[in-house]
């Protein structure tokens, strides 16, 4: 009876401190969001440097990041506290979102190569753990598998792409590797660069490596909008941290030609889904392809800003997603057509973007690849126009108010933030780094305009082979997809 008893009382034990960590995490986060800030406020612009050692740094860079992650990890595990009705999955929820905002922040802060690494395996361990968190649902146990695999191979990639120019450097700290890196062999600094652009393809979803993600959506909604808010930005953060290798090795245009590509076939994609979470999942893969487009051109301060509003607008996105499927009226599909006035006022109001980006950033204003850059924020305002003046149910004169409106406040805040961006990374080796253009990307421009003029457009939709093709490809790994259906859980 003794020993029952005893058994009884460490069991409500355990269970009261998972609870009181299920109840301290979201505070947690939120005093750590909230030093960050006050600290980026009191110092900004001059982030004072620190480093311990040969082991952590503290730079504007980091605590930027930091600072995003800590508010990310707050609102997703605000959110969670509400959303787990069972003890068992909030709990363990926390404990796996807390693991996860610990692992990025120690991937962000360290300066060791070894941590460095260690960071970005413990990432992908508990993101896979998050994606198969229901442990008796067959498929999630398959995807966590899935994804894990590809998570090892990531580090992997990641490992020897950082090891092998440490190696004939003998550096070891980030800071050593960064400042001997233009010392390598020219052999060495492509192969380095392949194998950590390798690593950032698989983590952000890039094509052909996109399939974890489709079949990650077995996570519930909290994990998807850490996922495709936090997750999968990691890339941007590697290739903006060792962007020096990146110039040295000559690579911006193969980072330009992956990112291009993914960006147009991801926006096909999206558009044949009738699945909420899986559209969302193809709109990540698409602006994934935009951000590492960005770093191609050279402007890895554009990436950071891109990942940076990404992941509020995708975090906000998944954990609103039950409401769309709630409004949702399969008898009405939306149209992609909009009358001739209305193109009109697309394109005008793209021109008007670009100009105004341009003016307020300097960017563009140049023959280099900012012109490119500029390019992206005139198709960005032109499609967020489209979208605004395609919505049945606002009226004519909101239709007309509304665009010039969100226009003027969406161009300023973009352009406050991507200053604000580049200020705290301007201690960086390498923030921002334009190239003279070149007859290569002037084609590969025109191809992308082409692309993205008939994904508007709906071409695709006349063309089946093309729309199997892009079926074919939207799947996710077949063991994900309802295999344990008729099987015990």
């Amino acid at each position: 009876m003794t020993t029952l008893l005893n058994n009884t009382l460490k069991i409500n034990s355990s269970e009261a401190k998972k609870e009181i960590l299920t109840g301290v995490t979201p505070v947690l986060f939120w005093l750590l969001f909230t030093v960050n800030l006050v600290y980026i406020i009191y110092y900004f612009p001059n982030i004072p440097e620190w480093q311990w050692g040969d082991l952590l740094r503290i730079n504007g860079f980091t605590i930027l990041l930091a600072t995003t992650v800590s508010f990310l990890s707050a609102i997703i595990s605000t959110y969670a506290y509400t959303y787990f009705k069972e003890r068992s999955h909030r709990s363990r929820f926390m404990l796996l979102c807390l693991g996860f905002t610990v692992s990025v922040l120690f991937f962000i802060l360290s300066n060791h190569l070894l941590l460095l690494v260690l960071g970005w395996l413990l990432m992908g361990l508990t993101m896979s753990s998050l994606i198969g968190m229901n442990s008796n649902w067959g498929e999630a146990r398959e995807a966590q598998k899935f994804s894990g695999e590809y998570f090892f191979a990531g580090s992997f990639l990641l490992g020897i792409g950082l090891l092998v120019p440490a190696a004939y450097n003998n550096s070891i700290t980030l800071e050593g590797w960064l400042a001997n890196i233009g010392e390598s062999p020219n052999y060495i600094l492509i192969f380095s660069a392949i194998c950590i652009i390798g690593a950032a393809m698989i983590q952000s979803a890039i094509f052909p490596f996109h399939r974890w993600l489709l079949s990650s959506l077995t996570a519930p909604t909290p994990a998807s909008a850490l996922m495709h808010a936090g997750f999968v930005n990691g890339s941007g953060i590697l290739l903006a941290l060792l962007a020096p290798l990146i110039l040295a090795s000559h690579t911006l245009d193969i980072l330009l030609i992956i990112g291009g590509l993914t960006a147009i076939a991801a926006q096909f994609i999206k558009l044949i889904q009738v699945n909420v979470k899986q559209r969302l999942a193809c709109s990540t893969i698409a602006q994934m392809g935009f951000m590492i487009m960005q770093c191609g051109l050279g402007f890895f301060n554009a990436a950071i800003t891109h990942l940076i509003l990404h992941g509020f607008y995708k975090a906000s996105l998944f954990l609103s997603s039950g409401e769309e499927i709630e409004q949702l009226d399969p008898k009405n599909p939306p149209s992609i057509r909009i009358k001739w006035y209305q193109a009109i006022i697309v394109l005008l109001f793209s021109v008007m973007g670009a100009y105004t980006f341009a003016q307020l950033t300097g960017k563009g204003m140049q023959w280099d690849s900012g012109i490119f850059l500029t390019l992206i924020a005139s198709i960005t305002v032109g499609q967020a126009t489209y979208n605004i003046i395609k919505q049945n149910p606002l009226s004519g004169w909101q239709k007309i108010v509304l665009p010039p409106v969100l226009f003027i406040a969406g161009i300023g805040a973009y352009v406050l933030f991507y200053n604000w961006v580049t200020i705290l990374m301007s201690g960086m080796s390498v923030f921002e780094a334009p190239t003279a253009i070149s007859p290569f990307q002037i084609g590969f421009g025109i191809v992308f305009l082409v692309g993205f003029f008939l994904m508007k457009l709906g071409i695709y939709r006349k063309l089946p082979w093309l729309y199997v093709k892009l079926l074919n490809v939207s799947q996710p790994n077949k063991k994900t997809i309802l295999m344990f259906k008729n099987k015990a859980q």
